[in-house]
């Protein structure tokens, strides 16, 4: 498992809940299997583009949004 992946999984699960979503639920959202998020949350999955898109607007945010763990790395 990589870092980036850990990451992006952790983010994803942290905006998943802050919207009050289960994984189920956000799986349906986003057209994808919940099995198949639970291990992006996970950081065991390496999601396609089309996924990570699908998911940002299931969660309703943009991909720099998503991707805000990177930019606040950088920063530091």
């Amino acid at each position: 498992m990589s870092m980036i992946q850990k990451q992006f999984g952790q983010t994803v699960r942290e905006l998943r809940l802050a919207r009050g979503l289960s994984q189920e639920e956000l799986a349906f959202k986003a057209g994808v299997h919940r099995t198949y998020l639970g291990g992006i949350e996970r950081g065991e999955r390496n999601p396609a583009l089309k996924n990570i898109a699908a998911i940002a607007e299931a969660l309703e945010v943009s991909l720099p949004q998503l991707f805000s763990f990177a930019e606040q790395k950088i920063l530091k």
